[in-house]
């Protein structure tokens, strides 16, 4: 699946930039959803310039629902007009591509960076440090795909996601690997997954479990180039 070269990481799939991911081939407005999802509204206040703060525009989403979510409820929630928020995006899914772009930048960014680099133990290592970091910086649109799986199936972005993630995955082993190697390598990913967001129910400091957390993913990676 995946082409073993620095050039390219991919073989089915290519690592494209953040603006490819708008799905079924169209494109969102360039306005980017930092210019809604930020500051809201004091009480009694004067209109704030929104800020770059896209976990905002998660919110309602999470507490009604995707699908339950109305237009104009997001306006109400963000202190905007209705014609205003329309200006910037046409439907729900549009906001939410808005969203999923600002968040994933990151990952896109990192895909990029590792497959200019040697595909090296310590390159992989690297891969996994750095996804962490963007997977803490993008936690609320995750919990939203987390809580809205059934929706998230019919909408473009759970498709780019799944590029994505194999695409980040197949940069952590080798095409020789055997099978159960590979199985580690993946598992390494969903390790940083399941640590970020199951593990806020288990006690102890919080930067304490992402670096156990960490330590267990890097683990695996190392377990299976040992094997391999």
């Amino acid at each position: 699946m995946f082409e073993r070269s620095v050039a390219s990481p991919c073989h089915s799939l290519t690592c494209r930039p953040a603006s490819y991911y708008t799905g079924n081939g169209r494109s969102v407005t360039s306005r980017s959803s930092s210019k809604f999802f930020g500051k809201w509204r004091a009480p009694h206040g004067p209109r704030q310039h929104p800020s770059a703060h896209p976990g905002r525009g998660l919110e309602l989403f999470a507490e009604q629902g995707y699908e339950k979510t109305s237009l104009r409820e997001i306006a109400e929630r963000l202190d905007v007009t209705k014609a205003a928020l329309y200006y910037h995006f046409k439907t729900k899914e549009d906001i939410l591509i808005g969203i999923f772009q600002d968040l994933t930048r990151p990952m896109d960014e990192l895909i990029d960076w590792a497959g200019e680099q040697p595909r090296t133990i310590e390159t992989k290592r690297e891969i996994v440090r750095r996804y962490q970091v963007a997977l803490l910086a993008a936690a609320p649109l995750f919990r939203f795909m987390q809580e809205n799986q059934a929706a998230v199936r019919e909408l473009s972005v759970g498709l780019t996601f799944k590029e994505r993630m194999m695409s980040l995955t197949g940069l952590l082993y080798d095409d020789d690997f055997p099978v159960k190697e590979k199985v580690r390598c993946i598992s390494a990913v969903f390790t940083l997954h399941a640590g970020t967001f199951f593990m806020q129910n288990v006690e102890g400091d919080p930067e304490e479990k992402h670096e156990a957390v960490l330590e267990v993913a890097l683990d695996l990676i190392d377990e299976a180039h040992r094997a391999s």
